[in-house]
């Protein structure tokens, strides 16, 4: 038989599990953009850190330099993620530990999910 502190355990779950979820849906829509230093070239960054669009002026092709090329797009694309990986951070900070960073933490949700779901279906009963 369940006890009133038992149904407010679940409750709780019920409620982290639902903003988790809100966070999530948060950090989907999560589009970070980073340019060079000459406005060449532009990358997006979804909520993971992921590449989604990478914008080349037509301008870069002006000095053949492929490794300058290269060197420069590698770095405009991680600035990108970067960007994404610190804004993802402050939506989810509210469920990691106080002295996680957004180099050190796990940010995706769906691990913290899966355990509050596992609870929730009695798996720890």
């Amino acid at each position: 038989m369940d006890t009133p502190l038992h149904l407010n355990m679940y409750e709780e779950y019920r409620r982290l599990a639902a903003d988790i979820r809100t966070a999530q849906s948060q950090v989907a829509e999560v589009r970070t953009e980073a340019s060079s230093d000459d406005d060449l070239i532009t990358a997006v960054a979804n909520g993971s850190g992921e590449l989604v669009e990478l914008h080349l002026d037509p301008r870069i092709y002006r000095t053949p330099d492929s490794a300058r090329l290269a060197a420069d797009i590698t770095a405009v694309v991680h600035r990108a993620a970067e960007l994404a990986r610190q804004e993802t951070f402050s939506i989810l900070a509210a469920f990691l530990p106080p002295d996680a960073t957004p180099e050190t933490a796990d940010l995706r949700a769906g691990p913290m999910l899966h355990e509050l779901d596992r609870q929730l279906a009695g798996e720890d009963r």
